[in-house]
């Protein structure tokens, strides 16, 4: 005993010196998962992540320590990790009870996807990475019901259509602030990053109760990451066989209170191709450069403050293959050249006041300088949005939202939109439209099991007058694996033909507005219904939807009456969108997921006794995305969408059918994670080489030369680029390589 205790002195410095510390980072598939629960296995010692998901335990004895971390929503899991200096990382799959976990908000209040009584599609970087391309447009195009549509063949400009709508029934917002709208709905998509993205939430239908104007089809609101949570520095370089080089860049800062996430993003293609050898190039050459800063304040409370500020230019142009810009708006050489540049502003203010009351304003500027040919395009727009709301939760079942909003567009031309009156004495007259609004918002919880949501909100536009838009959903969820939504409610817009349609500018027709065009009017009904099958080891889900849209005052473009012109009027009738739309998600095992759908839609309009489908809606459509972890860190995902027929415009005589045929887009990606930070990715886009057939009508004579010639042209057709449903590239491979440091 004496000797024990006589050496006892001697072994205490020894034990000190043996303690160590367990540093690391707790992560998710789509990064860190903050706040997660980190404990010693079979003690009672332990610790929780912080907001970025890193935990530190320490005077821990050097050497192998048993962890198990758990998180709400992933698996709990248990592991031996070395008590050293280096950091470790830790790895968390999503518990598969928890995969419709999302949060979202669609009411314009944070809930949980399963919560909301609004149906909401979340896509997340996870899905976008699946099918990896440079732009938000490429994104979108993984949901069902919604389509990425290229509009003209020559210059590659597009949008986004939801249940087979053009793109001007979208309302596009970021950080719910409607940023991407009018002008810039047509060329400001291709450069949102999604490499700031954290979600992108789409919601079918029309949603004016609570937006207000041109959310008459549908809203997808693209949620930027929040620069606590972000990763401290990401880079991701891609390059195709097609040479095309993308280049996204993020990286975070700040420590204390002031954080900040700032993203560069460039996307470089200016080799022209020709595989069509139809004499233009197949996809416009391409120079685009953007820069993203956000910055948010930490406030007592955890009230939200935040600022962000995005900068993009964009210089393109498509035509003939030995056009040079020298040629910009000469009748020698056919081509079409756009140069954008854009700026937006975002900021969010909780007001230091008892409730929830914030304060939110956004502000952009377009400056698009092109040409068409010999036709000359330069337009500005400006718009300023501001919004004022407070929610309050009143008797534990009601959840009010109350505001105040107000917008200014500013939009100028050389177009005849801005243009007053007659040769010789037209003017100049830019256009200034203030829509304020107000708008109301219930969320009452009827029982534990049901929810009922009432909205209303009303504009006053200066030319239209009072304009209303109710809303009334309705949530039944009798257990966590069943879910039935009701939802009814009306969308309208107001049009500016010139900002929005790309056809009123190209090509070789006239453009001629008929009447004093009114706003366009519509209101829809959706029933949803969701199903889960879940298991520790499996899980899937089924998501059901009919959905009916009437539209009144639709303007739509008349290419039938004469080839020469593009006819613009308020539709004496009405529209009609109605389909069914089914996804499928499941997940087997540890290593395959599944997410299929499918939407079957019929979009017409009905003028007296004659019934017309829409252009660029096709019956069928859906999209798949399958994935398979192999070992060593291999992983195998296949992606696609495919589409049936959809009317196509064709001119009298055209020897193109009036309808596309069915086709599929078909990608393949294979990834491998060398460790934790780095990731090397590849494959092929368009694995089938799918591309449209005659694109162009007479692409030798752009200018229509010959056009009158009774022998080469009996039929008068005219040169037209707008005979486009589908991307002109064919397969291609593409490299890439992924780097994250948290």
């Amino acid at each position: 005993m004496f000797r024990w205790a006589a050496l006892l002195p001697c072994l205490i410095p020894v034990w000190v010196s043996g303690q160590c510390t367990v540093r690391g980072t707790v992560r998710g598939p789509e990064g860190p998962v903050p706040f997660a629960s980190i404990a010693l296995e079979g003690r009672s010692r332990g610790t929780a992540a912080d907001a970025q998901g890193r935990f530190m335990l320490e005077a821990l004895p050097c050497g192998p320590v048993r962890l198990a971390v758990s998180a709400v929503g992933y698996r709990r899991r248990s592991l031996t990790v070395q008590a050293a200096d280096e950091a470790a990382v830790i790895v968390l799959e999503p518990a598969a009870a928890e995969l419709e976990e999302v949060v979202v908000s669609g009411t314009m209040a944070p809930v949980s996807r399963d919560a909301s009584p609004v149906p909401v599609e979340v896509i997340t970087p996870a899905l976008f990475r699946k099918n990896p391309g440079p732009a938000l447009l490429d994104a979108v195009g993984m949901v069902n019901g919604v389509r990425p549509q290229l509009n003209c063949s020559v210059c590659n400009t597009g949008d986004i259509h939801i249940n087979g709508m053009e793109g001007p029934y979208t309302l596009v917002l970021i950080d719910g602030m409607p940023i991407v709208s009018g002008l810039s709905t047509v060329y400001g998509l291709s450069g949102i990053p999604t490499s700031l993205i954290e979600r992108v939430e789409v919601v079918k239908g029309p949603g004016s109760a609570l937006y207000g104007s041109e959310a008459m089809g549908g809203i997808i609101n693209v949620i930027t990451k929040d620069p606590v949570l972000a990763p401290r520095l990401s880079i991701d370089l891609m390059t195709t066989s097609w040479q095309e080089h993308h280049t996204d860049l993020g990286f975070a800062l700040g420590k204390g209170r002031l954080r900040s996430l700032t993203g560069i993003n460039s996307y470089l293609y200016d080799k022209a191709r020709d595989e069509n050898s139809d004499g233009f190039t197949d996809i416009t050459l391409q120079k685009r450069f953007s820069i993203f800063e956000k910055l948010t304040l930490q406030r007592p409370d955890k009230r939200l403050a935040s600022l962000a500020m995005r900068v993009v230019g964009e210089d393109r142009w498509g035509g003939e293959m030995d056009w040079a810009p020298a040629f910009a708006g000469g009748d020698s050489i056919y081509g079409e050249t756009i140069a954008t540049r854009r700026w937006e502003l975002i900021g969010q203010y909780q007001l230091p006041v008892p409730g929830q009351v914030m304060l939110q304003v956004s502000a952009n500027g377009h400056h698009q300088d092109s040409w068409y040919g010999t036709t000359p395009y330069d337009a500005v727009q400006r718009v300023f949005f501001g919004q004022l709301y407070w929610r309050h939760r009143r008797a534990a079942r009601h959840h009010m939202l109350a505001g105040l909003a107000y917008r200014s567009t500013f939009y100028d031309d050389n177009t005849p939109a801005t243009a007053i009156g007659e040769a010789p004495q037209v003017r100049n007259s830019p256009e200034r439209r203030p829509l304020p609004g107000i708008f109301l918002q219930d969320e009452w919880s009827v029982t534990d099991r049901s929810v009922l949501l009432m909205g209303y909100r009303l504009d006053h536009d200066r030319d239209h007058g009072l304009v209303q838009s109710p809303r009334l959903a309705y949530k039944f969820a009798p257990s966590g694996r069943f879910t039935l939504r009701a939802n009814a409610g009306t969308g309208y817009r107001v049009v500016n033909l010139f900002t929005e349609d790309h056809a009123a500018l190209t090509g070789a027709r006239k453009v001629v507005i008929t009447e004093d065009l009114l706003p366009e009017r519509s209101w829809n009904a959706t029933l949803n219904a969701v199903r889960k099958w879940t298991g520790e080891m499996r899980s899937i889900g089924l998501d059901a939807s009919l959905f009916f849209t009437r539209f009144s005052n639709r303007i739509l473009p008349d290419y039938d009456t004469d080839p020469d012109l593009i006819l613009y009027r308020n539709l004496d009738g009405h529209g009609i969108a109605q389909g069914i739309s089914l996804n499928v998600e499941a997940r087997l095992g540890r290593g395959f997921r599944a997410n299929a759908g499918a939407t079957w839609m019929d979009v017409h309009t009905v003028e007296g006794a004659k019934r017309e489908d829409q252009y660029f809606a096709p019956g069928w459509q859906g999209t798949f995305a399958l994935s398979q972890e192999l070992p060593r860190r291999l992983s195998v995902d296949l992606t696609g969408q495919w589409y049936g027929p959809m009317r196509l415009p064709v001119q009298p005589n055209d020897f193109r059918p009036a309808y596309s045929p069915w086709y599929t887009l078909i990608n393949l990606q294979v990834k491998h994670r060398l460790n934790n930070r780095l990731e090397l990715y590849g494959g092929a886009k368009n694995v089938l080489d799918f591309v449209p057939q005659d694109p162009l009508m007479r692409p030798f004579d752009p200018f229509d030369r010959s056009v009158d010639d009774p022998v080469a042209n009996p039929h008068g057709h005219t040169f037209d680029a707008s005979y486009m449903y589908a991307p002109l590239q064919g397969r291609r491979w593409f490299l890439g390589l992924r780097f994250t440091l948290d």
